[in-house]
């Protein structure tokens, strides 16, 4: 009379579900900006190209332009907006995805790891995409250029990802705790960045006093390491790799502990609190 509905699934079916629900995650998250995945597209590749011509015209009317790396300036720009960007976007992306409270959550296989990974992917997609279409454009409208090891830049993209998403799963497990606390926070540390993320200086031309307002930034030593491997003649000597990676995991660790107790304690009356 009675028989048991539910299955046994495999690990590769259980494996193959939760690729397939993280996929459709990312498509919701990537039409949240608009309906239209290619107007989501547009719309970040018009702010990297605004804030890649403002530094442009900062640089030349300042006459700073002596300061950068030689090579192609424009390359040394978007070295430095488009490693800002996607640490940004990928900190805010994670800090503002579903969170245990949401309505979304209600759903069987929903749960706040996909929504996290999906916020998370969604944003590196649509970052990397914006890079490649406004370097493709770049080469082929105005001047061709040459990176001199586009993997390795690559990798510092990536790394750049990897902690603003590490520092996004910090915000968002510290969101329910203290709203308006921790957005204003968020807010301040991505203004700072404008700055504090050293994508207007060469690490090797500052002297010791300035490289200590900026060495404690993971995005900073990214930037300048991307610079290392982006042009022939630069070697980056006061910026490493294994700091912005180790502060990464640190975070993401602290990250994961904290949303696992939060997850716990949340409840749906919180999203009242502000």
């Amino acid at each position: 009379m009675f028989e048991r509905t539910d299955k046994r699934h495999s690990t590769l079916t259980t494996v193959v579900g939760m690729l397939e629900l993280i996929y459709h995650s990312i498509v919701r998250d990537i039409r949240k900006t608009h309906g239209n995945p290619l107007m989501s597209l547009f719309i970040n590749m018009m702010q990297t190209i605004l804030l890649v011509v403002a530094f442009y015209f900062m640089f030349t009317i300042l006459s700073i332009r002596g300061s950068a790396i030689r090579g192609d300036f424009l390359i040394y720009v978007m070295s430095g907006i488009f490693l800002y960007m996607t640490h940004t976007k990928a900190m805010g992306a994670v800090a503002g995805s579903e969170g245990p409270a949401s309505p979304m959550m209600q759903h069987a296989p929903m749960n706040t790891m996909v929504a996290i990974l999906s916020a998370a992917l969604g944003s590196l997609y649509i970052q990397l995409l914006s890079m490649f279409l406004v370097l493709f454009i770049y080469h082929v409208a105005f001047t061709p250029f040459e990176i001199e090891d586009p993997i390795g830049c690559l990798a510092m993209v990536l790394l750049a990802w990897f902690t603003g998403c590490a520092l996004g799963l910090v915000v968002l497990a510290a969101k329910p705790w203290a709203p308006t606390v921790v957005n204003i926070i968020s807010t301040v540390y991505q203004r700072a960045n404008m700055i504090a993320s050293g994508k207007m200086f060469v690490a090797n031309t500052l002297p010791p006093f300035m490289l200590a307002m900026f060495d404690w930034n993971p995005l900073f030593h990214a930037i300048d390491q991307s610079r290392g491997f982006a042009f022939i003649n630069y070697n980056p000597r006061n910026s490493s790799i294994e700091y912005p990676l180790t502060v990464g995991i640190i975070l993401l660790m602290i990250g994961l502990m904290a949303e696992f107790y939060t997850r716990k304690k949340v409840s749906a009356s919180w999203s009242a609190r502000g």
